[in-house]
């Protein structure tokens, strides 16, 4: 049996039926839901990082290839946690360039939230620190679901490192975007700001706050004091 049979079976022996039924209303993905169609086989997550703890660093790049296609989502989460483990044991700037470019190219296999927010800022929001970032714009303005939160979530890299100039244009390109998931995760990143740079973060909101949706709002103002949040929420 190849390491990619055993991470698979791994997996299926730390199934939990429960979870399994549990996941695919929890993970939307039942018939025009975002994340519709997806397949589970109810592991958790703290299991999954065994798997990836044990066999990352003897996963040869064509085995992940095929795992990250695979249609269990817990499957393609545990691919994309040993990439981001691979990537952050890179020594070179070729191999984590390649790994980067491995992301991108299967990125369509990142098609739910919690592969996109154990991974972007991870990979892309390292990589492109020092970097040329026009990728994220285009991937903010391609109007494809996991892109654009790829596109949003890969700026929390930059944010840690308090550069928030670019967090602020992709905000600004997704602030009337139609889906909740990115509401949540634009007002996440602007929260994220504020967590470090309150005056910026409030800037933002006073130019955005009457016509951004109320769902971004509220993740954006949630660690505010009473008076800030009050401000907010009743000018309206």
């Amino acid at each position: 049996m190849d390491l990619h049979d055993q991470i698979i079976e791994g997996l299926k022996q730390k199934a939990i039926p429960e979870k399994a039924a549990f996941f695919p209303r929890f993970f939307k993905s039942g018939k025009g839901e975002y994340g519709e169609g997806d397949q589970f086989l109810g592991v958790t997550v703290p299991e999954q990082r065994k798997i990836v703890k044990q066999y990352w660093k003897s996963l040869s790049i064509e085995e992940l290839d095929d795992l990250i296609k695979n249609p269990y989502h817990e499957v393609r989460l545990t691919s994309v946690l040993i990439l981001v483990l691979k990537y952050q044991k890179a020594n070179y700037e070729a191999e984590k360039k390649f790994l980067v470019d491995f992301y991108l190219r299967n990125r369509s296999w990142v098609n739910n939230w919690d592969l996109v927010d154990s991974s972007a800022h991870l990979i892309l929001g390292d990589f492109l620190f020092f970097k040329d970032r026009k990728i994220l714009f285009d991937l903010a303005k391609s109007g494809k679901l996991w892109d654009q939160r790829i596109a949003i979530m890969s700026t929390f890299g930059f944010i840690k490192k308090n550069d928030f100039v670019d967090t602020i244009k992709i905000a600004e390109i997704l602030l009337h975007h139609p889906h909740d998931l990115i509401h949540k995760a634009v007002g996440w990143m602007i929260r994220e700001i504020g967590n470090r740079d309150y005056e910026t973060a409030r800037q933002f909101l006073i130019k955005h706050y009457k016509t951004m949706p109320r769902t971004m709002l509220r993740y954006a103002i949630e660690k505010f004091d009473p008076e800030a949040k009050g401000f907010f929420m009743k000018n309206l």
